[in-house]
Formats: structure tokens, sequence, C-alpha cells
């Protein structure tokens, strides 16, 4: 998948999604400070700008190694600034299976951004990573997140009961898939 290929780029109609490198740690520690943004995040709000900078590292180490790829979104006019960050982790070669995740800052909510992001992410896995599912756990109270996946196909499968913890409590999680199959027919 990953190993050994130079980080892939990926451009919409008004973004590009690129590598996140240290630089960004700024902009990233401003939208993951964000109790909002990180409602669902399965993470506590950052509360200081080295968070950023492990997040980074954690993007950069997925990919070296294999088990996943995280794209910064940025906007064209501005591909210097990161608003917001989506791709995979859990990549399961063998079984053609990833997890994807993503999140925005909310100035841009319900701007269109993500659903251009998602949309340009999950093409690269079904074409260029040759992937059969691609799957994502959602937070029962994020509606905004189901209502983006059900917009490209996904269907929920089932609740993960106390399947994640955020903090000290343990979080259910709603199971949402999207076949190959389903993708290329829509």
């Amino acid at each position: 998948m990953m190993n050994g290929k130079q980080f892939p780029v990926l451009e919409t109609e008004r973004l590009l999604l690129r590598e996140v490198t240290k630089e960004d740690a700024p902009a990233i520690f401003r939208y993951l400070s964000d109790a909002e943004v990180m409602k669902y995040y399965g993470l506590l709000p950052f509360t200081h700008v080295s968070e950023a900078g492990e997040e980074i590292e954690w993007y950069r180490s997925i990919f070296e190694n294999g088990t996943g790829i995280r794209w910064g979104i940025t906007l064209k006019s501005q591909p210097e600034q990161v608003i917001g960050s989506c791709g995979f982790l859990a990549y399961a070669q063998r079984h053609a299976r990833t997890e994807v995740g993503a999140e925005l800052s909310k100035e841009h909510w319900r701007s269109g951004i993500m659903t251009e992001a998602f949309g340009a992410v999950l093409e690269y896995g079904f074409t260029e990573m040759n992937l059969m599912r691609i799957q994502g756990l959602i937070d029962p109270a994020n509606v905004a997140s189901q209502k983006l996946v059900e917009k490209f196909g996904f269907l929920r499968e089932g609740l993960l009961r106390s399947y994640e913890r955020t903090g000290d409590k343990f979080e259910d999680v709603y199971m949402y898939a999207l076949l190959q199959t389903e993708w290329n027919i829509r």
C-alpha cells in the first residue's frame, strides 16, 4: 500500500489533500483543542501544541508502517493552512479492508468541504488501494458523520457496545461500512 511510496496528493475542485508536516502543528492544535471538534474524535481536546506534534508523528508512522494514511485537508487558495484531516487507519492488506476517519475545523462545517475530501479519499481507497471494504466507527450521537457516510452509501451494520474509551468513559459506536461493489455501482 504505502511502503516505499511517495505520499500521494489528492486534488478536488476546491481542495488539496496533502501530507501533514510538523510545520502544521499550530493549525492542527487550533482545531483539535476545540471541544466541539473533539466531541466525537475519541480523544480529549488537546491542551498543548506538543499533542498536535504527536498526532502528526502518528500520521507519519501509520504511513511508513503501511497501516494507514492521513491527509491534511487544505483549500487550494491556502495550501499551507491545514483545516482538517481525513484518511485511513487499521489497514489490513490481507483482507483489503480499512477504517476511515476525519475531522474538520468548525469554521468550515456545513460548507461541503468534508463531503469533497471524503469522496476523494474513498475514491483513492477503492481505486488505488483496491480495497474491498471501508468501515467507519461513529458515535451514535454524531448525526453529522452518520449523514456524511450515508450520503456515500455506507450501511449501518450494528452497534458495538462500550467499544472505545475516551478519558475514563467507555462509549458505544455504530459500525458503518461501504463495499467496493457498492461504490462501483453508485
